[in-house]
């Protein structure tokens, strides 16, 4: 083959490709958190919910990867999403294709246009063909449609991930949260219980005339403040356990338990840069790959100014025999060259590049605002675990200092220095007290799955690869 031969060939096949190529746009790093951790672990690329050591807690987590309907239909969407890619790209191959007829027909010899004598009446024709047709890719336009379907099949793919990442986050956060309700419940029914040893203690002692009616009252509004928040926590609970259920691919109902809040073991604060978090997060991955894909689509918009060139050919045999349909006199074949090029579209072709245009603009802006959204999830998730720190630490003091309080309290009480009112008083603060100190406790360990979904990492791989051992 000679050498501009080749060259006319090569063109043909490769041809050149309209519009921008894709550039990864720069973006305005931070060079650390504002409230970054002292004291942290690369713990990124482990499955970090198995650190607080409650076996039950990675079995749901292994249980929600399995049967979440959500993960499923993100799932599903790949599928659909690799699908069109195949679509997209097919036109870059030749397509081939057969066909074949066979048609018996009489005409009118007393029509417009009879018959002629002779030709015999009715006829029969077969026929049998293999056709191919090409459209050659010039301008690029069907490679810039399968580059974008490649990059929606990436964005897809990185939803799936943003689901998985939402997924384990939700399910340790929410059996966090259990524990907590769990640790209330137990305050509470305590409570109750030493409300009720007092309510009964009153009742002998106005029997007998030693207190007055109101002590039994004071005593009686007591236990019942205490009785009244029981119900609440547990509709609480029962709340909780349905959305775990749901979580998890379940019908809401009951969630076994295995450590309580007191006996987990808090992970460690993952280490981790800002930049890490444009490699980690697969919502920011997800809005590159969208920009790539609005990107390509201003190639292939542009591409529609050029013209379009196909060949296309066929071979078969036709006869009105059928005995006779593959000898050689009965083959037939054909083959040819064309192209057809815009000259006045009414602006069709040029909406069609702004809309492109316009909607690569919008996909980076959105770009922009999911960096910017990931790196203030970040700063809120490690301000809300130092600040819950400090509000444990005083909490915990003033649980201390309460129950300091109730104790002397009753001991001036009982010793006739002061009146029960005191003691009331000490004790309906020690109670919300003690109440809030074991939401804080669950919050500060909630607050920790929010500093790993905030910063995503590694760990995701590890997720996927227990979903798939289901």
């Amino acid at each position: 083959m000679n050498r501009p031969l080749f060259a006319v060939l090569a063109l043909l096949l490769t041809g050149c490709m309209s519009g921008p190529d894709y550039v990864k746009p720069p973006v305005d790093v931070p060079a650390a958190f504002l409230y970054e951790e002292k004291d942290v672990r690369d713990a990124a690329s482990t499955q970090w919910w198995k650190q607080f050591q409650d076996p039950v807690l990675d079995g749901l987590i292994a249980e929600a990867l399995a049967n979440n309907r959500n993960v499923r239909i993100a799932s599903a969407n790949i599928e659909q999403a690799a699908a069109v890619l195949t679509q997209a790209r097919s036109p870059l191959f030749p397509q081939v294709a057969y066909s074949g007829s066979g048609t018996k027909e009489r005409g009118s010899e007393l029509g417009a246009t009879p018959v002629p004598q002779g030709i015999s009446n009715p006829q029969t024709s077969y026929q049998t063909l293999a056709s191919a047709s090409w459209e050659i890719d010039l301008w690029g336009r069907i490679r810039r449609l399968t580059e974008a379907a490649r990059a929606n099949l990436l964005a897809t793919e990185e939803a799936r991930r943003g689901v998985v990442l939402s997924l384990v986050s939700s399910v340790a956060g929410d059996y966090i949260q259990l524990l907590g309700l769990d640790e209330q419940l137990v305050i509470s029914k305590r409570t109750l219980a030493v409300y009720a040893e007092s309510v009964r203690l009153f009742e002998l002692q106005f029997k007998y005339g030693q207190v007055s009616q109101m002590n039994v009252e004071q005593a009686r509004t007591q236990y019942e403040t205490a009785a009244a928040a029981i119900p609440q926590i547990e509709s609480q609970i029962s709340q909780t356990e349905n959305a775990l259920s749901i979580l998890l691919g379940r019908n809401p109902g009951h969630i076994s338990r295995g450590k309580n809040i007191r006996e987990l073991v808090a992970p460690p604060v993952p280490a981790g840069l800002p930049s890490d978090i444009l490699v980690n997060r697969p919502d920011i991955r997800q809005a590159e790959q969208e920009l790539v894909a609005a990107n390509a689509q201003i190639g292939a918009a542009r591409a529609l100014y050029f013209p379009t060139i196909s060949l296309s050919g066929a071979f078969g045999f036709a006869s009105s025999d059928l005995s006779d349909l593959f000898r050689g006199r009965a083959r037939v074949w054909s083959y040819a060259g064309s192209f057809t090029g815009p000259i006045f579209t009414g602006g069709a072709i040029a909406g069609q590049v702004r809309q492109a245009e316009a909607g690569r603009k919008a996909a980076l802006l959105k770009y922009e605002a999911a960096v910017q959204s990931a790196f203030s999830d970040v700063e809120n998730a490690l301000v809300a675990r130092r600040k819950l720190i400090e509000q444990m630490r005083a909490q915990e003091r003033l649980v201390k200092a309460s129950s300091e309080y109730v104790r002397l309290a009753r001991l001036q009480y009982n010793g006739g220095y002061s009146p029960y009112s005191t003691v009331l008083q000490a004790e309906q603060q020690l109670f919300p007290a003690e109440l809030n100190y074991a939401q804080y406790r669950a919050s500060l360990f909630i607050s920790l799955v929010n500093i790993y979904k905030a910063m995503g990492g590694g760990w995701q791989a590890a997720a996927e690869v227990t979903e798939a051992r289901q």
